[in-house]
């Protein structure tokens, strides 16, 4: 464990930047150092002294780290660039006492996938996921391993519980039971990284019987299965595009007796979340329910999220949300409800473009948790939901309109409003037992930013304005109670006469 110097360690930007990356997605992911020492195995002294810089983290904290924060990666990019500028440092000094792990990976091969074809199966309470990928070895150098993810979530929007859960329950290889082929031959694999609730495996282009390397411009199909428990995996599935790819096709299949409903979200470079340019097929052969979708060249980077709602539930699997309080529904979708003091909080800024890739993870998660709440809630008035309502301290939200189009806040403030107001009653998904009369103006103007740091001003009027207002109002820690007149309180949704029906203007 190497000791700093706390005015040294202060004054080194590559040490710097690693301790602001690890507190902004601790942050993110709504860990105190306490909690976080707990998930990595680390005492929670160590996290302080990391954060403070008295301490340069390994790199297993730093992988375990970014595996637990969901970093994706960024932690340990920041990691060697700290590793590497102090090893100079070392090494001009004559000191050699820089932790001892290797933090180099092994390079990324040029392999091009020429279609990939990914299937996941429900069964009897199990999910089956099977890949194909036709690669194409595009480089100088015989491709002899390809590394794959295995990664499981079942709260996507509450880490803790999430984390707690593979704590007790971790994902184990004897139920994954990994299987791989390389055309006709049996692959070997090795194990990179083995957590509760992510393995990483490099696929070895061998077996007992001798070695088949992918050479400079072969092409070979690549299979992979592996199962995972019904209670262990969420009802979503992403399929991430980290090599260049021409095509990539989706199939999953569900039970009929189930009535599965699906959809599908995609993300880029970009942070705006949309749903697929296509509609996802469906047909229904004996009894099962298979959907289909395919994309022709998608982009590097991109993710294409696919989620999935059974309206008759799994008995073991699901609750009956027919049975459930409004506010219960809510809370079994992953949204924070009142009396958690994030709801009270101020959200941290994004600073763009600098941060573009967590703004995109951030704005990927409301619009996903967005579209799992319209599924069992009818919002004729449109709907709108804040970070800090999925348990993430930062400055975005999405707002999408009765007629279902979707607008995205990263930043805002309301910079103006019209004197003009009038009051309404408004729902809150972290109180949605009750509904509350707010007077809000009729218009308003909002500053917020694109991804890529660009600042612009959006007029919005009449439903949008209020729509807006409740959202950018989270951000700010302020709830709509707090709005209304003195003396006026929120009335049980039972006596709510407006379900189903807009607002109305003059």
């Amino acid at each position: 464990m190497t000791q700093l110097d706390p005015e040294e360690a202060q004054q080194n930007p590559k040490v710097l930047s690693f301790i602001a990356e690890l507190r902004h997605w601790r942050e993110v992911a709504g860990y105190s150092q306490k909690a976080l020492a707990r998930v990595v195995g680390y005492t929670p002294s160590y996290v302080n002294k990391v954060e403070h810089g008295t301490v340069i983290a390994s790199h297993a904290f730093g992988e375990k780290a970014d595996e637990q924060l969901r970093a994706g990666r960024a932690l340990i990019r920041r990691w060697k660039d700290m590793h590497d500028t102090l090893g100079d440092l070392a090494a001009a000094r004559g000191h050699h006492d820089l932790p001892d792990d290797d933090p180099q990976s092994m390079p990324e091969p040029d392999l091009l996938v020429e279609h990939e074809q990914a299937e996941l199966t429900y069964r009897e309470g199990i999910y089956e996921t099977r890949i194909r990928r036709l690669l194409r070895n595009t480089g100088s150098q015989p491709v002899t391993q390809y590394l794959i993810r295995i990664a499981v979530d079942k709260h996507p929007g509450d880490p803790e519980r999430s984390n707690q859960l593979y704590r007790e329950d971790p994902l184990t290889w004897e139920e994954v039971g990994l299987s791989a082929m390389c055309g006709d031959e049996t692959m070997s694999w090795r194990v990179k990284h083995d957590r509760h609730a992510f393995k990483e495996v490099w696929l070895l282009f061998e077996n007992g019987d001798g070695r088949f390397p992918l050479y400079p411009g072969e092409t070979a199909w690549i299979s992979y299965v592996y199962t995972v428990q019904g209670h262990k995996w969420g009802e979503w599935w992403q399929r991430a595009i980290r090599l260049p790819t021409r095509r990539m096709s989706l199939t999953l299949v569900f039970p009929a007796r189930l009535r599965p409903v699906v959809w599908g979200i995609m993300t880029s470079m970009t942070a705006e979340s949309s749903p697929f340019p296509t509609p996802i097929a469906r047909q229904e052969i004996d009894d099962q329910v298979v959907f289909t979708w395919s994309a022709e060249e998608p982009p590097l980077h991109a993710r294409y999220r696919v989620e999935w709602k059974f309206r008759t539930p799994d008995v073991g699997q699901n609750r009956d949300m027919e049975r459930m309080s409004p506010a219960e529904r809510m809370r079994s979708l992953d949204i924070v409800q009142e009396g958690e003091p994030i709801l009270l909080e101020v959200a941290r800024p994004f600073h763009l473009p600098d941060e573009a890739e967590d703004a995109r993870r951030v704005v990927t998660q409301l619009v996903s948790t967005l579209e799992r709440v319209r599924r069992v809630h009818n919002f004729s008035k449109g709907m709108g939901l804040a970070a800090p309502q999925i348990n993430i301290g930062r400055a975005a939200a999405v707002v999408r309109t009765a007629e279902g189009d979707t607008f995205t806040l990263l930043n805002p403030r309301i910079c103006d409003e019209s004197a003009e107001t009038d009051e309404q009653y408004e729902g809150c998904l972290s109180f949605f037992d009750v509904r509350g009369k707010v007077p809000r103006p009729l218009a308003i103007e909002v500053e917020h930013q694109e991804v890529d740091g660009t600042t612009r001003i959006t007029a919005f009027e009449q439903g949008m304005a209020r729509l807006v207002s409740h959202e950018v109002d989270h951000l700010f820690g302020v709830l709509y109670r707090s709005r209304m007149k003195p003396g006026v309180e929120p009335i049980p949704v039972a006596q709510y006469k407006g379900t189903g029906q807009q607002w109305t203007y003059r």
